[in-house]
């Protein structure tokens, strides 16, 4: 980096030159945005000198915030050992055999296979072709179908965005003609006059109903999020994670846990489906594997699939040049030895995330905030103008964006998704910090509540 170029050197350069992800061209190109120069613990400061405590670990990945040497220093070393060579043609390298074996030793029982690539989205493409893989080798052809959620994010790709269910992504691509959906277990959005319990197994029938629609002999899996992250934090009710175990078990048909935000302890264990009692098939991991500081993502692969996978000759025709990069992987071993030797994801289920949801707890009675949801050590506010008929602030989650900007310029980063304010801070927050964040956002809440004249 030169760093010697000015702020606003940097920003015209941006704007100049600079397609950014899920971005309005045309308004970035007028506005521009902030460089981001520097981190540290849970801060990240701009070029104009504005500190602002990172409420969403960077992008759900940083659980670990900004100062962990130990990963950068194993980096480093990588780099000046074995810079890259690729795991095509009957090679490896040592951090990709060490993590794919310590990755073994930490997700559930029965997890003894990797696959590595440099993304969440790159891993759901990978997800798709393991799935058709394995069921080929088994004679059954037919099982080609694969049933999602709605208001799911599953990755941009094409694949792994038809596999998503927002249709922004939908209307800018065709899609995949043989990806399926249902609804999402969002109670307060979908749920009506129902309780929480008869919603959750209403919403979980319909996985029931759409494979007998589809026919069991051509479904091939069911994936989704154990919480949707990108959706909201969609915590489902207690009822549906039950009712959809049962009537997986009951079918031939596959379950693809995409952990890339729940995974590494978001939800309070090491991965979501340990959380609500699920036995996936596939586990889709990514971001906090290397705490983001380098890019890396994967499947891992159960027993089950892996014999028939193993078992039977012919290649398997997927690759990505960087599939388990020497330096990537030697960030992913770091990381994980930080969370298994400091204990820090039983620490922050066990301290940290009851005084989080204790806090946010407050936020109830606020007279814009229709819903608290919690898990672990993510969070969402859903912003309404009535709690009672539940009648948004403004079209288009226009109160939401103001909220959202609002706790920017006081120094707090969340995130905006549809009328929901969302948080997930690093697991390294101090409760102190906790505490900051919660008042930051309720004064940004009381801002915007006086802005859309709701007292």
């Amino acid at each position: 980096m030169n760093a010697t170029l000015d702020t606003n050197t940097l920003k015209k350069l941006d704007q100049d030159h600079h397609f950014h992800p899920f971005t309005d061209f045309h308004d970035y190109a007028k506005h521009g945005g902030r460089i981001i120069s520097r981190a540290e613990h849970i801060y990240i400061y701009d070029s104009d000198g504005n500190q602002i405590q990172d409420g969403m670990s960077g992008l759900w990945c940083c659980n670990l915030g900004y100062s962990m040497d130990a990963i950068k220093d194993a980096v480093a070393a990588q780099l000046n050992e074995l810079p890259f060579y690729n795991n095509f043609f009957k090679c490896s390298n040592q951090p990709a055999v060490e993590l794919a074996s310590k990755l073994s030793e930490v997700t559930p029982a029965g997890f003894n296979h990797a696959f590595f690539t440099n993304s969440g989205s790159e891993a759901n493409d990978t997800q798709l072709k393991l799935v058709h893989r394995y069921f080929d080798l088994l004679g059954k052809p037919n099982k080609k179908l694969i049933i999602s959620r709605k208001n799911a994010y599953h990755g941009s790709t094409i694949a792994a965005s038809s596999l998503g269910g927002m249709s922004a992504m939908h209307e800018q691509t065709m899609g995949l003609n043989y990806v399926h959906h249902i609804n999402q277990p969002h109670w307060f959005e979908c749920g009506g006059d129902m309780d929480e319990a008869s919603f959750g197994v209403q919403v979980a029938r319909e996985l029931e109903a759409k494979i007998d629609e589809l026919g069991e002999d051509n479904v091939a899996a069911f994936i989704a999020e154990p919480v949707q992250g990108a959706g909201g934090v969609i915590i489902p009710p207690d009822s549906y994670w039950p009712e959809v175990r049962r009537i997986l078990e009951e079918r031939d048909i596959l379950f693809i846990s995409d952990e890339v935000i729940c995974g590494f302890g978001r939800t309070g264990r090491w991965f979501g489906c340990e959380t609500y009692g699920m036995e996936p098939d596939l586990i889709t991991f990514a971001k906090a594997v290397t705490n983001g500081y380098m890019p890396l993502g994967g499947s891992m692969i159960n027993d089950k699939m892996a014999e028939v996978l193993l078992g039977s000759g012919g290649e398997f025709a997927h690759g990505l040049t960087y599939s388990g990069h020497p330096a990537s992987c030697a960030a992913g071993l770091a990381t994980l030895d930080i969370y298994r030797n400091t204990g820090i994801i039983e620490d922050a289920d066990a301290n940290l995330a009851p005084h989080f949801a204790a806090r946010l707890a407050t936020l109830a009675d606020h007279p814009i905030v229709g819903q608290v949801r919690v898990k672990g050590m993510f969070a969402a506010a859903e912003l309404v103008r009535d709690k009672g008929s539940r009648e948004r602030l403004a079209p288009e989650s226009a109160g939401a964006v103001y909220c959202r900007d609002r706790a920017i310029e006081d120094g707090l980063m969340v995130r905006q998704t549809g009328d929901a304010m969302i948080m997930a801070p690093p697991f390294v927050t101090t409760a102190a910090e906790i505490d900051t964040l919660v008042d930051k956002l309720s004064k940004a809440l009381d801002q915007t509540a006086a802005h859309y004249g709701v007292s």
